[in-house]
């Protein structure tokens, strides 16, 4: 969630633009919704959903956005799980991919993500990044398919380690950078954002000894 996406596409030409991401885009303008996924974070999410092999999840759809860019990006048919917490949102959103059977809005907290998962990808935007007071982030080893790959956008770019925000330890960020299931690693997508990617790691395989 960015907090002046929406306004970013105002300098880019709607035909470079996916006709879903196109769609999306006016519905968020309608209802003056300024918190969109923005351009570059979209084109991110586009090339990541090309690559997957199964179920995507995103968690905060607001009108669309950045579902648009996973959806158009997707190989056709792969299920697509969205989790929106405000019911007029979710329900707009949902009539404007209501000829899209293969998408899938749920209204609720983001934990319903866990209903339908794993995923080959989860795109936390909306719930479970551990970046507000109260938001418990989301445990990837139960919701990632093997070799999966979770998303956290909206950082501000740090030089520093560990990472830091305003003066301080960027601990939602750290906690994902150095999260014990994950190989994690933080991408720049402009000069004022980066995105946290992390993929699941395997088990550590049994160590085979000899008793003696």
């Amino acid at each position: 969630m960015s907090t002046s996406g929406t306004d970013a596409y105002d300098h880019h030409a709607p035909n470079d633009l996916p006709p879903l991401v196109r769609r999306a885009l006016t519905a968020a303008r309608t209802h003056r919704f300024p918190y969109s996924c923005r351009p570059e974070q979209g084109r991110l999410l586009y090339a990541l959903a090309g690559v997957t092999h199964g179920p995507i999840g995103e968690t905060g759809t607001g009108y669309g956005v950045g579902l648009a860019w996973l959806v158009s990006g997707a190989p056709p048919g792969t299920p697509v799980i969205s989790v929106e917490r405000d019911p007029e949102r979710a329900a707009t959103t949902a009539g404007l991919f209501a000829d899209r059977p293969e998408v899938r809005i749920l209204t609720g907290d983001w934990r319903r993500t866990a209903d339908h998962g794993p995923y080959d990808l989860l795109v936390l935007d909306g719930g479970g990044t551990g970046k507000t007071p109260g938001d418990t982030p989301a445990d990837p080893a139960s919701l990632l398919a093997p070799g999966g790959t979770v998303v956290i956008d909206d950082f501000s770019p740090s030089r520093d380690w560990p990472p830091t925000h305003e003066g301080a330890v960027d601990l939602p960020r750290l906690h994902w950078l150095t999260h014990p299931a994950l190989h994690a690693t933080e991408v720049g997508l402009a000069e004022d954002l980066t995105t946290v990617l992390g993929r699941l790691t395997p088990p550590a395989p049994l160590a085979h000894g000899v008793i003696c």
